[in-house]
């Protein structure tokens, strides 16, 4: 896997600088660019097409949601890491809908946000760590969703994917990786990796996280709330 190129996205430069110098002692980041408020970093996420976003949701002008959002929109392929300071389970909800891989504490220690970094540079969504790691956020989160389920229309509730597409997006609802699910449901990993494409493509979304907050809010899916089995 070559190198993952990274646009950092805050209005303090000695964070910038700090979190600059842990990626210089990594082969597998490098970054590419910076920006301090949300325009600025529209534009040089337009201008470098980077892998990766890691960025603080206080931006000053646009917010950092809305800077997601928008670089969703225009680049989908792109994989944006939030850093936030509240962490209350409404903007849980409001990251995962605008596409966000990963919402970690703005004061989240420097090993710690590596290690997110480099699931999220693996292709994992670790959203799903901060949902089922606080009982009060999944709950928050869980209840979002069941009232967006029953606002949607009944046409709706039909799915297109077949049980076992469900359960694997269950499973990736719940924050599992692909290998984690090949164990769970005695499958290979390119079996996982195929389910997963078609998911994709008949739910007409870019990514993992779009499919299960499409899926969720159509109660096609639960997700498992901590302490649950993986079965």
């Amino acid at each position: 896997m070559s190198s993952t190129s990274i646009v950092l996205v805050n209005a303090h430069a000695l964070f910038r600088e700090g979190l600059r110098h842990h990626l210089a002692n990594s082969t597998e980041f490098h970054v590419i660019g910076e920006a301090s408020n949300g325009q600025q970093a529209i534009q040089v996420v337009d201008l470098l097409d980077p892998d990766m976003v890691v960025m603080e949701v206080d931006l000053p002008g646009v917010n950092g949601l809305e800077v997601a959002r928008a670089i969703k929109r225009s680049h989908p392929h792109i994989r944006i890491v939030l850093l936030s300071s509240t962490m209350d389970g409404q903007e849980v909800v409001k990251a995962i809908r605008a596409g966000i891989a990963a919402c970690v504490p703005r004061n989240i220690a420097p090993e710690k946000l590596m290690q997110t970094l480099h699931q999220v540079r693996r292709g994992n969504y670790p959203i799903n760590d901060l949902v089922l790691s606080s009982p009060d956020v999944a709950a928050q989160v869980l209840n979002a969703f069941r009232q967006m389920a029953a606002e949607e229309d009944t046409q709706s509730i039909y799915s297109p994917l077949s049980p076992r597409e469900l359960q694997v997006l269950e499973l990736v609802a719940a924050g599992r990786t692909n290998k984690e699910i090949a164990k769970v449901l005695d499958i290979s990993n390119q079996t996982v990796k195929n389910h997963i494409s078609s998911i994709l493509r008949k739910l007409a979304v870019n990514d993992r996280t779009q499919a299960v907050v499409y899926a969720m809010r159509r109660g096609w899916i639960k997700v498992a709330l901590p302490g649950d089995p993986l079965t």
